[in-house]
């Protein structure tokens, strides 16, 4: 392929088909992308980005509380601020600039539309504590978003105010803890797949349960056997993730619900995968009694990098009144948000204020956008691109598992075998070529996994840019070429590092280096 590195020769220094006698520029500089220090490398401790005369007078009222040393931030003019972090974003991968393929994450195109939404005055510059006749709007929005939610997953009710998918979760338990002790039932055990996010069974062990796992079959959905025989009276919970982290629909889902409702137990849905079943299936109808929703994965609102999120969940009627306070109410005077209602048992708050208004904007701008009928499009699309993607490389490298799969495509490290390649060689590899690497090692069920999820928004021509790339990469894999795999990524800004290193011994502080 044209666009491979491929055979080339590669300077030490890392750059390629370099004259022999030609070197990096003198400040490190690689055409008109710039070298960037720290900001505190840039700017000197004795300067400012403004000249003030010193006041006439002293008008200070804060008296022995008055800075008697530097402050310790770079003094900076606004261009060389505003220079330092472009120079930054532009070292950074982002869905607008290339397919983003990171399986179970759901990194797709976020529609400017939502942005201009969900900046408007009335939305972007209001404060929770505002008098609630003041806010009327928003509370209409986020009853609109509401009942989007619970027509599109059949439940009666949702818990907006969950900031993130594993705040959700811990929602979810809530309710269900709640929900045990109302009946004077608490229970100790939740029971959770091998294939399930790993925020799974760590939420639960936070709420205060043990956790189980319940095994795998080999075609990479829940053993029944295995869940029937360690179902029993002191199980609160089983938690499924559907479609799963392997990339595939839990097809015994609804026999998975009828035997633990048969227990006295909840199902809670891991709903981070909604992607690809929106409207397609309601999660009611699967039996499911609690689900978080990503909206910042489902409805294009952006995620990563810390937030922001927003993961509500949706309740089933036995659920529904243990959901957290506050609730949106319809009354006489408009609507309102209270602390209670009549016939509910609120297990307490999960924030101080209603939920992420940004999120619940962007996400509404996107249903209304696209309406039911493409809402549905967008889960077969999601389909359709994975499993062309699946269809597309699996003449190369080794699918985890046969047949069809859903919103993002598995494959193991099978095909390397052999080669002197390691998944993470291939990934950083990926990365000279202009991809951000796609999900490594996860699942942990499948030997050095590589998880695509390539979403709806990406066309036909870019996934095939993506899998002739991918193509070339393993061609050159199993042609011999492990050393080239070895060295990469040689054109990034920075070179391989010590990851485990950087993992525990990671630097979160900037000290002056010592003169």
């Amino acid at each position: 392929m044209s666009m491979l590195n491929v055979g080339r020769r590669t300077r030490p220094d890392g750059d390629i088909d370099a004259p022999a006698n030609d070197t990096l520029s003198i400040l490190g500089g690689r055409g008109l992308l710039q070298p960037e220090p720290l900001l505190f490398e840039l700017g000197g401790w004795d300067k400012t980005g403004v000249d003030l005369a010193e006041p006439a007078e002293d008008g200070s009222d804060l008296g022995d509380l008055v800075r008697t040393e530097p402050i310790g931030l770079a003094g900076l003019s606004e261009p060389e601020t505003l220079r330092h972090y472009v120079r930054l974003s532009q070292k950074n991968h982002a869905i607008d600039l290339a397919l983003y393929p990171l399986g179970s994450c759901t990194m797709k195109h976020n529609p400017r539309l939502n942005e201009k939404m969900a900046r408007l005055a009335g939305f972007g510059d209001i404060h929770p504590l505002q008098p609630v006749s003041t806010i009327q709007g928003a509370l209409e929005l986020m009853d609109s978003l509401a009942h989007w939610l619970k027509t599109l997953t059949g439940m009666p009710a949702v818990a907006m105010t969950p900031k993130a998918g594993a705040h959700g979760e811990l929602c979810g338990l809530l309710a269900i803890r709640a929900a045990h002790e109302a009946r004077g039932d608490a229970r100790k055990r939740v029971l959770v797949p091998t294939s399930a996010h790993g925020t799974n069974p760590a939420t639960a062990a936070f709420v205060g349960y043990a956790v189980e796992e319940i095994a795998q079959t080999v075609d990479g959905r829940v053993d029944l056997a295995d869940l029937e025989a360690k179902l029993g009276p002191d199980v609160a919970a089983i938690m499924v993730t559907n479609p799963n982290t392997c990339g595939l629909f839990e097809r015994d889902i609804v026999e998975i619900a009828r035997l633990t409702h048969a227990a006295g137990a909840y199902f809670y849905c891991d709903g981070a995968n909604f992607n690809a079943i929106v409207g397609r299936v309601r999660p009611a109808d699967l039996g499911v009694d609690a689900m978080h929703i990503n909206l910042h994965k489902t409805f294009s609102t952006p995620h990563g990098g810390g937030g922001p999120g927003a993961g509500p969940v949706v309740l089933s009627d036995a659920l529904a009144p243990f959901a957290p306070a506050p609730w949106v109410v319809h009354g006489d005077g408009g609507l309102a948000l209270i602390e209670h209602v009549e016939g509910t048992q609120a297990f307490g708050r999960l924030s101080a204020f209603h939920g992420q208004m940004g999120m619940y904007v962007r996400a509404l701008s996107y249903m209304m956008s696209h309406g039911a009928d493409g809402l549905r499009q967008v889960a077969e699309d999601a389909v359709l691109n994975a499993n062309y993607i699946k269809a597309r490389l699996s003449g190369v490298m080794t699918a985890a598992f046969e047949g069809p799969c859903m919103h993002e495509a598995l494959f193991d490290d099978a095909w390397l075998e052999g080669t002197g390649v390691t998944t993470l060689d291939f990934a950083k590899a990926m990365i000279d070529e202009g991809f951000h690497p796609m999900t490594m090692y996860f699942p942990l069920v499948v030997h050095g996994a590589m998880l695509i999820e390539p979403t709806e928004t990406e066309s036909k021509a870019e996934l095939d840019r993506f899998c002739d790339v991918l193509a070339a990469l393993a061609a050159a894999a199993t042609g011999g070429e492990a050393e080239r795999f070895k060295a990469a990524p040689v054109q990034a800004p920075l070179r391989r590092l010590d990851e485990t290193l950087a993992a525990r011994k990671p630097k979160l502080r900037w000290t002056p280096e010592a003169a």
